[in-house]
C-alpha cells in the first residue's frame, strides 16, 4: 500500500503530467480553418486541397469554416479573435490584410498586431483580358488606345478595394493613363459584363481567366508579376511589354491568432510545408494558376509588412475610396 505522502506526491504530479501530455499532442482534437471566402471560390479551393494533406501531417483532420463577409474581413476577424490555442488558423490573403485597412475607417483588426503568421501558401497574379472583338493583340496597344481616348476606357473588378481594383489603379499609375473603374459584386459577373462588351477590360486572378482564354472568347495581354504565369506561358509579363512596376499578385497565408505558442505554430508551419513538397497538392495547386510560396513565418511577416506599406500608398495616390 502507498504511504500517504507517497499518494499525495502523485496526486500533485498529476496535473504536470497532464499538462505535459496535452502539450506534447498538440493538435488533439480537428483543427478549424477559417475561410474568408464564400465556397466554391478560389480561397476555399486553395485551403481544401492544402488542409487534406496539412491534416495528415498533424495526425488530425483540418475541418474547413467558411466565414465571408466584407471582402474577406468577416473571416479574419474571426480568425483573430480565436483561441490563441493552435486550434483554429486562418487562411487570409491580400484584400483584407493589406488594402482594406488603408480604406475602412473602423478597421476590426490590426493585421500585423493581431495574426501570428505561419507561412506563405501561395500566389496568384492578375492577367489583363479583353475580349477578341477588340482586335488588340498587345498591351502596349490597349495602352495607346487609352492615351488616344482619355477617360473612355474601363476596366473592371470584383469590388471596389479588391486586389483587382487595385491593380487596375497601380496599372493606371504605371502606364501613365486614365481608365475609369467599375466594380462589380465578384469577378464573375465582371467577367460576364466583359464580354457582353459592357466594359472595355478586366485585371483578374488567372483562375477567373483561364476558361475565356482557352476557348478564344478572351485575350490576354499581360500578367502582373516578375515572371509568367506557368498556366499561361505566351503571356508576357508588364514589364516585357514596357509597363514596368505592375506587380500584383493575390496571394494566401495561414495565419493563428496572436498569442499561440511558438512551438505550435513551428507544428503548423511545418505541417504545411510538408503538404506543399507533396507532388500531387503541388500540381493541385498550380492548376489554379498559382505559384508555390513556402518559406518561414519571418519571411511572411516580412511579406505582410512590405507589401501592407506598398499598397497604402497606392491606394494614398489614386484616391482610392469606399463608397
Amino acid at each position: 500500500m502507498p504511504t500517504r505522502r507517497t499518494a499525495l506526491a502523485l496526486l500533485a504530479g498529476a496535473p504536470l503530467a497532464a499538462t505535459a501530455r496535452a502539450q506534447g499532442s498538440f493538435p488533439d482534437q480537428p483543427v478549424r480553418m477559417i475561410i474568408p471566402f464564400a465556397p466554391g471560390g478560389p480561397a476555399d479551393i486553395i485551403g481544401r486541397i492544402v488542409g487534406r494533406a496539412m491534416g495528415d501531417r498533424l495526425g488530425q483532420p483540418v475541418v474547413i469554416d467558411s466565414r465571408s463577409g466584407a471582402g474577406g474581413v468577416v473571416g479574419v476577424e474571426a480568425g483573430a479573435r480565436a483561441r490563441p490555442d493552435g486550434q483554429t488558423v486562418v487562411l487570409a490573403s491580400t484584400g483584407a490584410l493589406v488594402v482594406l485597412p488603408h480604406m475602412m475607417p473602423r478597421m476590426p483588426y490590426d493585421p500585423q498586431r493581431d495574426l501570428a503568421p505561419i507561412v506563405h501558401v501561395l500566389s496568384v497574379p492578375q492577367i489583363l483580358v479583353v475580349r477578341r472583338q477588340r482586335n488588340l493583340t498587345s498591351l502596349r496597344g490597349l495602352v495607346d488606345e487609352a492615351k488616344r481616348s482619355p477617360g473612355r476606357l474601363t476596366f473592371g473588378s470584383a469590388g471596389i478595394g479588391s486586389s483587382l481594383h487595385l491593380a487596375g489603379e497601380l496599372f493606371k499609375l504605371r502606364a501613365g493613363i486614365d481608365i475609369n473603374h467599375v466594380p462589380y459584386r465578384g469577378a464573375a459577373p465582371a467577367i460576364t459584363d466583359l464580354l457582353a462588351g459592357n466594359i472595355d477590360m478586366i485585371l483578374a486572378d488567372v483562375p477567373i481567366v483561364l476558361p475565356g482564354t482557352r476557348s478564344g472568347e478572351l485575350v490576354a495581354l499581360g500578367v502582373t508579376a516578375d515572371a509568367r504565369s506557368p498556366a499561361l506561358p505566351d503571356v508576357p509579363t508588364f514589364t516585357e511589354s514596357g509597363i514596368p512596376g505592375v506587380i500584383s499578385e493575390t496571394w494566401y497565408a495561414l495565419f493563428a491568432p496572436a498569442g499561440t505558442p511558438p512551438d505550435r505554430i513551428t507544428k503548423l508551419h511545418d505541417a504545411v510545408t510538408g503538404a506543399l513538397s507533396d507532388p500531387e497538392v503541388r500540381r493541385s495547386l498550380t492548376d489554379q494558376g498559382g505559384m508555390i510560396a513556402g518559406g518561414t513565418s519571418d519571411a511572411l511577416a516580412a511579406l505582410l509588412r512590405s507589401e501592407y506599406a506598398k499598397w497604402g500608398e497606392i491606394v494614398r495616390v489614386s484616391g482610392a475610396k469606399l463608397e
